[in-house]
């Protein structure tokens, strides 16, 4: 997983022509530490390419994409936003395959 450290970052990843997955996080957050426990598996296991933003460093992109909870993975391709797992749907490994299977098939 890719951190973003810049807006321009961010921007380039997001219009990128193949779906990409963006985790929004905090160092703070027990949610995230528990979601970083498994989410190395479901990486392997899904052809999108991932990246890692700290909403604290990023609030106005959180604000943008209404990322109300963390952790949230939001899936974007060409700039738009085309999926969001909010943190209350992304507790267990069940959860995160089901959303990417959904986000996948489309």
């Amino acid at each position: 997983m890719k951190s973003i450290e810049t807006n321009e970052a961010f921007e380039q990843a997001i219009n990128s022509s193949d779906p990409i997955v963006v985790k929004f996080e905090a160092g703070w957050c027990p949610d995230c530490k528990r979601l970083d426990m498994f989410i190395d598996d479901i990486i392997k296991d899904y052809k999108f390419e991932w990246f890692d933003v700290n909403r604290d460093n990023f609030p106005e992109l959180a604000e943008k994409y209404e990322v109300m909870g963390i952790p949230s993975l939001l899936v974007f391709q060409n700039g738009e936003k085309k999926g969001h797992l909010h943190s209350a749907n992304a507790k267990t490994p069940e959860d995160v395959r089901g959303y990417l299977d959904g986000v996948e098939s489309k």
